[in-house]
């Protein structure tokens, strides 16, 4: 060997000594600081567990610690205590035993939202409405939703009494039901649509376990039942799940060997590339519909079919949940989820839309419109980084007025039918006749529904600041009654959506939830735009080359 040729590889033999030497102080830097800084937590906290001059609960000490330290990273990244646990384990395996019902708030008071149908309370009559007074005894007064949830379940086979109260009943009713165990689909309905019929829809909530198959026997089904000439997948306020079940559903539109997303993160050992794998099940056109509320592995499905140019994608912005978390176990049955790398689909984009700081509560920076970096789909459309994914054809729902979020919040569409129900053996109509909206104005007057506009809030400030002054009350009564005609006009503006929230609650009461989802399809704005683009393919085509 030369005597240069030795000096190269003594020089590549010091680069390598240097760099190991690196990655160890690198190493021994961290550990050191961990066990610095836990040592100086650990007294610290002992202190004022033991000396602090009121007496504290240690549990409750630890836990706001690590919930503080936890929050200067991202939201998602928590701690879950025992029955947190047992509720991730529920969603994780599909199944729960309980009585198949959704507890939540009206009016100060524990109801049943839904009862899950084909379940135990449902099958005893137990309605939507039902406000639960007690559990086996235990009353409801004070408790949350979910702890009312909580008394429910127990073992399968087990009995549990609910006693409830009902509208248009003075007695309390008890129900004595037999836990089962109750399935959590992930797909809340399956299909067909469109004026012949012959256009697939599922409706996927989550992405929990069994998704891809159940999305596979829900295609099957409806292959057999038409010669479909397209689907539609509505993942609209899909929060996302399982990403593993997020790539098996991709696999059944793309062919094999095509990468659909990557996890790359800080520890190697969690970076993974997942490809489709099967064949293609299903060729005809596919629209995907999302909304702000679709999540996480709902971003890999759409955002993996958009760069790969198979589906349209249409509804609004996605959430922009590009971030993957894992359950880690802790002692005394406890667990943290914890974010431990980001994912990318085809086009070599994130689609995260929020880059936090580490350096306070959650902190965080949006990122801007002028730092999107340019990606292109298999075609050549162009898309954007960082933003969640946006649809190719906008059609979103709007944001609600004042007037409807009012009787959402206020649940005058819930307890007018309930009342309805409780008075009227059927319902059966294809829209909402006149009689029934105007009785459910009536209603609102007798209930005192009332609304406050902003027009109207400026008005109360303005009223408090001329309090007193002469000739003001005349002029305020003016406007007091321009704003009750401004009122009535929204009422009047609104009339469409308001016939329509109404009639589809009161499907839900008489046809379940599957009759609503039903009734909602055949008006629903972004099913009918996906239904547009199916029926024209040539149009759809189109976009999707990027033309």
């Amino acid at each position: 060997m030369t005597r240069k040729g030795k000096y190269k590889v003594t020089f590549a033999t010091a680069l390598i000594v240097l760099a190991s030497a690196g990655i160890a102080a690198q190493q021994t830097d961290i550990y050191f600081l961990i066990k610095k800084n836990f040592s100086i937590f650990s007294n610290a906290y002992e202190n004022v567990a033991l000396e602090y001059v009121d007496e504290v609960d240690p549990e409750i000490l630890m836990r706001n610690g690590i919930d503080a330290m936890l929050e200067t990273l991202d939201p998602y990244t928590v701690m879950f205590n025992e029955s947190q646990n047992e509720q991730a384990e529920i969603m994780s395996r599909g199944n729960y035993a309980g009585i198949g019902i959704e507890a939540g708030y009206r009016d100060g008071e524990v109801v049943v939202i839904a009862p899950t149908e084909g379940g135990p309370a449902e099958q005893v009559g137990i309605r939507a409405g039902d406000v639960i007074v007690a559990v086996d005894g235990v009353s409801t007064e004070g408790l949350q939703p979910e702890e009312v949830n909580a008394l429910t379940s127990g073992e399968v086979g087990s009995d549990v009494t609910i006693s409830i109260e009902r509208f248009g009943l003075d007695q309390t009713l008890d129900f004595t039901l037999t836990r089962q165990r109750i399935e959590v689909s992930n797909i809340s309905y399956s299909g067909l649509i469109g004026e012949k019929g012959n256009t697939g829809y599922v409706r996927l909530t989550q992405f929990g376990s069994n998704s891809a198959e159940e999305v596979r026997q829900a295609m099957i089904s409806l292959t057999e039942s038409a010669d479909l000439d397209g689907l539609v997948i509505d993942l609209r306020d899909n929060p996302g799940g399982i990403l593993q079940e997020a790539v098996g559903i991709i696999d059944k539109f793309i062919e094999p060997g095509i990468t659909v997303v990557d996890i790359r993160g800080r520890v190697a050992e969690y970076n993974q590339t997942f490809a489709t794998r099967e064949p293609v099940m299903f060729d005809k056109p596919v629209v995907v519909l999302m909304n702000e509320g679709s999540a996480s592995a709902s971003e890999v499905v759409a955002g993996a079919l958009q760069d790969l140019d198979r589906a349209l994608i249409v509804g609004e912005q996605s959430f922009g949940k590009g971030l993957v978390q894992v359950v880690k176990p802790l002692p005394y049955n406890t667990s943290l989820k914890i974010t431990i790398s980001r994912y990318y689909i085809p086009s070599g984009r994130s689609i995260q839309s929020i880059q936090y700081t580490h350096q306070g509560r959650n902190s965080a920076v949006m990122n801007k419109d002028s730092s999107r970096r340019e990606f292109k789909t298999r075609n050549g459309r162009t898309v954007y980084e960082g933003r969640g994914i946006e649809p190719d054809v906008e059609s979103g729902k709007g944001d609600l007025s004042i007037l409807e979020v009012a009787l959402l919040q206020k649940g005058m569409y819930f307890d007018f039918a309930t009342e309805y129900e409780a008075m009227h053996d059927s319902f059966d109509y294809d829209e909402l006749p006149d009689q029934v909206f105007q009785e459910f104005r009536i209603y609102l007057t007798e209930n005192d529904f009332d609304f406050t506009t902003d027009s109207e809030k400026l008005l109360n400030e303005l009223s408090a600041q001329l309090e007193g002054v002469e000739g003001a009350e005349n002029q305020l009564n003016g406007l007091r009654t321009a704003i009750s005609k401004e009122k009535e006009k929204q009422f009047a503006e609104d009339e469409a959506s308001i016939r329509r929230n109404l009639y589809l609650e009161l499907v839900s009461r008489y046809a379940g939830q599957t009759g609503r989802v039903e009734a909602g399809l055949k008006s629903d704005p972004e099913v009918l735009k996906a239904l547009e683009f199916i029926t024209n393919e040539v149009e759809m085509n189109k976009l999707l080359s990027g033309e």
